[in-house]
């Protein structure tokens, strides 16, 4: 797979080094730990090898974790005594830190890769993070976040930089972005299937390997992106063998969506439509079949659907009701506007400029009043400066792509942002591992479609490396 002429000095010091701490690790092992841990060990070392020789590779590994892999929660730790939702890690997690320490290995030897390319986003992320840190940071200071809290919440916002940047330091042609764009549809559709077979038991749909209690509301607003990206590859694509597959797909995520009975992602479903029928010239394929549906909605709708929709407004009176305009809406609903109401007239004036800190604050499940929240004005700024700058360079990649798969991938992503910034509304959308990963990877391919279209061969399309 790999030839020996292609692997420089420098690399042929890191298998040295490699085999060499590999077999001190592994001598002092058999004597002191068990025989899963020093399987898990070289599992990892060889995962570490493999992400370093083939890091393009490791990523499609990657893509398959972010959706597939087994969670669990940190609660024993000293700093997380008394934390009500304890730290949510997924495997994934620890496969992303293999991975990206060995890109950064990669890169800190071979000087020409450079560690972080210069993307039209890297100020505006670089703000919003450093905020986060600083008001974390103060909020150690000030007793507000415990230590181990903060850092593991803030090492996870970083965690969705280092995928931006690997995966904008590897996208050098289309082919690759195809590739990408293909194992993500895949992993969508065994996500659907997944999601799907639960439907027998009664309960809400949630994404795979959940844990015990599920977040239908994170596989909903995961849903709505796909959907979005398989809407605008069938809008934009010309290619038509993949017809079929994406129609399929995009059939399976609709029923798969309303199952999650989230209505987070049903409201964000609209908006996410809205902006694909405004910026697509093909917009009938879309209006015509949403008309169908919102007219025979009544019959074609599950029963468990329209229950869930209609408890909204008629769940039986209960303390904490909030009305409005003479609907009574469910608990639910109303402990999201209290919250709202909460942290914009009481809270937030305590400390208005950095906040509490990330996360000094009391779970809220609504991404922009937690943001103010936890870092201040001065966050919520910055976050809003960085969603503007997301918005405005994938509609210029969208207005000056000629290649019908880019266009039909920025069209999507588009209408998938739009969407999520809805859904962000009653969840907190932006910082859920399971939907920012994959929008990251996105984010990345975006920003990368000019490049790869000026090409060295100044032709669009593909490019050899």
């Amino acid at each position: 797979m790999f030839k020996a002429d292609q692997i420089d000095s420098n690399q042929r010091l890191f298998w040295i080094a490699s085999i060499v701490i590999a077999t001190s690790v592994v001598g002092i092992a058999l004597i002191k730990v068990s025989s899963t841990l020093i399987i898990a060990v070289l599992a990892a070392f060889v995962i570490a090898i493999f992400s370093f020789l083939a890091p393009e590779y490791s990523l499609y590994l990657l893509l398959a974790a972010m959706l597939l892999s087994p969670e669990f929660v940190v609660k024993d730790l000293p700093g997380l005594i008394g934390v009500q939702r304890g730290i949510t890690l997924r495997y994934e997690d620890l496969l992303l830190l293999i991975i990206g320490t060995a890109w950064f290995m990669k890169t800190a030897i071979n000087k020409e890769l450079g560690l972080f390319i210069r993307t039209p986003l890297n100020k505006t992320i670089a703000a919003y993070l450093t905020i986060c840190f600083i008001s974390t940071i103060m909020g150690m200071q000030a007793g507000r976040v415990r230590s181990i809290t903060g850092f593991l919440f803030v090492l996870k916002y970083f965690e969705y930089v280092v995928i931006y940047f690997m995966a904008v330091n590897i996208l050098k042609e289309k082919r690759q972005i195809e590739r990408f764009v293909a194992v993500m549809l895949i992993v969508c559709f065994v996500t659907c299937i997944v999601g799907l077979i639960q439907v027998p038991t009664g309960g809400r749909v949630s994404a795979p390997f959940e844990g015990e209690v599920g977040e239908p509301n994170t596989l909903g607003g995961y849903l709505v992106l796909m959907m979005s990206i398989v809407l605008g590859l069938l809008l934009a694509d010309e290619r038509r063998r993949l017809k079929p597959f994406l129609l399929s797909l995009f059939g399976i995520t609709v029923v798969t969506l309303a199952m999650t009975l989230s209505r987070s992602s049903w409201l964000a479903l609209f908006p996410m439509l809205f902006t694909l029928i405004y910026l697509t010239n093909k917009r009938f394929a879309i209006v015509f079949p949403l008309l169908f549906i919102i007219a025979f909605s009544p019959v074609l709708l599950p029963q468990s659907v329209k229950d869930r929709f209609y408890f909204t407004f008629m769940q039986p009176n209960t303390p904490g009701q909030v009305e409005i305009g003479g609907f009574r809406l469910d608990t639910s609903t109303s402990d999201r506007i209290l919250c709202w109401k909460q942290v914009v007239t009481r809270d937030f004036i305590k400390h208005p400029v950095l906040g509490y800190g990330v996360t000094g604050y009391p779970f809220l499940d609504a991404q922009y009043p937690r943001v103010l929240a936890e870092t201040g004005l001065l966050g919520l700024f910055a976050f809003s400066i960085l969603l503007i700058a997301i918005y405005r360079y994938a509609l210029g990649v969208y207005r000056n792509t000629k290649d019908p798969f880019f266009k039909g991938l920025t069209l999507g992503y588009l209408g998938g942002f739009i969407g999520l910034l809805i859904h962000a509304i009653g969840c907190n959308t932006f910082i859920i591992v399971r939907i920012m990963e994959p929008f990251w990877f996105l984010t990345a391919m975006v920003v990368m479609i000019p490049q790869i279209e000026k090409g060295p061969a100044g032709t669009q399309g593909d490019h050899k490396r």
